[in-house]
């Protein structure tokens, strides 16, 4: 299992993709954090079992009916410093 931050870009600030995503990733009980950065792209942060991986991705380039997933980039990060119970949508 590993901690990995996703950056995804395309049309998804403001089409409900925080939401529609969160719920999916609940439901597959994934832990971490997704939240809209400044640059108009969407981050999350998460913990990921290397054979949910596909998964994972598959959810955030799905997104919500409104929103348009351009690319997906994603890395291991070794610093992820809290804790959660589940997924939350961060502001």
């Amino acid at each position: 299992m590993e901690w990995y931050r996703f950056v995804i870009f395309g049309r998804v600030q403001g089409v409900f993709y925080r939401k529609f995503v969160s719920q999916a990733l609940m439901k597959k009980q994934f832990k971490g954090y997704i939240q809209n950065l400044s640059d108009g792209t969407v981050e999350v942060v998460a913990e990921v079992f290397d054979d949910d991986l596909d998964t994972f991705i598959q959810i955030l380039k799905e997104g919500s009916p409104l929103s348009s997933v351009e690319d997906v980039k994603y890395e291991i990060i070794d610093d992820a410093e809290f804790t959660t119970d589940g997924f939350e949508i961060r502001y």
